[in-house]
């Protein structure tokens, strides 16, 4: 165990101060009222993005609206409500500059990747790629701001070239079929997400975003996605910048190394304890390591439930067209193309989801993937029981066993848990920028 920034996580500091550096000198200071606007960041672009509900098909659903800061960017909710209910819970992204795979199940290889996930998904924002880029091309601020980095934005004005909404529509995707599951269930069809069309390839609609997009030149759709693709990346470098590493637990570690009693006595006496039982008794270590307290894998623990998870992710991972290895990755050749090419075929059977890690988890109820725990002491008594847990197919993790923990025992792994607490961060990544 280390606090964050120390260990394996290290490289990745160094490539956060090495990206965004250069933006974080005049985070705080008092602009010259005569000072002409200071040049545009990737990362606070991408704020202004995350906070904006017009990339959204009906104009009222941010990234903010899922990740609200007040809430260690949650949402407190069971599973995550977008335009239509989602399967799954809303996970942090504080630190989530750190993660290897992003989404319960790993579907994403990159911030940027993810981030791009919930515009064109017919559960959350069911916007499209062309309405993000026209959302920019219309608004002053926004459009001086990404040229100032990207250069010209295509003629988005002739909307004969460029209609207002428009992408390509995967058919097996499963956001896609769970959208068309709830118009099929619902009495009032909510209009826009499918039409009574027929699909030129077959099947019993054409959706009107991917008639659109055939209806454009090869590169006309390409410039839409370049646009789209920097979209991503500015809302993953302001992701980048949510990193809280100062909690009781740190300052405790940092005593132990310094030889100095106050840190120390940041961690109370039940949390110490708490602190040998995650070591020994209660193994929590063995899944939650390292400096973000989780082995960032995907793991069964025999929750019961259809939702495969990872085999599911791995599918969806290798379809998408912002992959690590594909033509919009930023260096196909180095870390993030490796991670694809050395990725194994899925063997596993089971529900396997990624290790949340445990940093700031007193602040992120509810628990799991389904959200299925009110509170933290649910989570640690399953643990400590097993009760519930399926028997077919029963989870392949062996060293999963109750765990038979006292009252007190409890407690002390409780107030453990509370330690890794910090939600200190920078007011002014908090809200959109001025």
């Amino acid at each position: 165990l280390a606090p964050l920034g120390h260990g394996p996580a290290v490289h990745l500091h160094d490539v956060h101060r090495e990206v965004h550096g250069a933006g974080r000198a005049d985070r705080g200071a008092h602009p010259d009222p005569v000072a002409p606007r200071p040049p545009p960041h990737p990362a606070r672009l991408g704020q202004r993005l995350f906070f904006d509900t017009r990339l959204s098909r009906d104009g009222d659903r941010a990234c903010a609206s899922c990740h609200h800061p007040e809430q260690a960017f949650t949402d407190g909710l069971p599973v995550a409500v977008g335009l239509l209910p989602l399967e799954r819970h809303t996970p942090t992204l504080i630190n989530c500059a750190y993660q290897r795979w992003l989404f319960w199940d790993g579907r994403a290889d990159s911030l940027w990747a993810q981030a791009l996930v919930p515009f064109e998904s017919p559960l959350e924002h069911a916007a499209s790629r062309l309405l993000v880029a026209h959302v920019i091309a219309d608004d002053p601020l926004l459009r001086s701001e990404y040229e100032e980095l990207f250069g010209p934005l295509p003629p988005l004005g002739d909307r004969e070239r460029f209609p207002p909404s428009g992408r390509p529509v995967p058919r097996d995707d499963h956001a896609h079929i769970l959208a068309a599951q709830h118009a099929a269930q619902s009495r009032e069809k909510r209009p826009g997400i499918y039409g009574g069309h027929t699909h030129p390839a077959g099947g019993h609609f054409y959706h009107p975003h991917q008639r659109a997009w055939d209806g454009m030149t090869p590169e006309d759709r390409e410039a839409a996605t370049a646009a789209y693709v920097h979209v991503g990346k500015c809302i993953a470098a302001y992701e980048r910048r949510l990193i809280a590493g100062r909690a009781p637990f740190d300052r405790f570690v940092e005593g132990l190394r310094e030889h100095d009693e106050e840190k120390i006595a940041a961690l109370s006496p039940a949390a110490r304890r708490g602190l040998a039982l995650f070591l020994g008794k209660a193994r929590c270590h063995l899944c939650h390591s390292g400096p973000l307290f989780s082995d960032l894998e995907f793991h069964d623990i025999g929750l019961d439930g259809s939702d495969p998870g990872r085999s599911r992710g791995i599918e969806a991972l290798r379809r998408s067209e912002f992959l690590g290895t594909g033509p919009w990755s930023d260096a196909p050749e180095g870390p993030a193309g490796l991670k694809i090419r050395n990725l194994p075929a899925h063997r596993h059977g089971g529900m396997e989801f990624k290790t949340p890690s445990l940093r700031n988890v007193a602040a992120t109820a509810p628990y799991m993937h389904d959200g299925r725990f009110a509170s933290l002491e649910e989570v640690i008594d399953f643990y400590s029981t097993r009760a519930g847990t399926r028997s077919d197919p029963p989870t392949t993790e062996t060293i999963l066993q109750p765990l038979h923990l006292g009252d007190d025992e409890k407690a002390d792994l409780l107030a453990f848990l509370r330690s890794l607490t910090d939600l200190e961060l920078p007011a002014e990544l908090t809200h959109a920028p001025s």
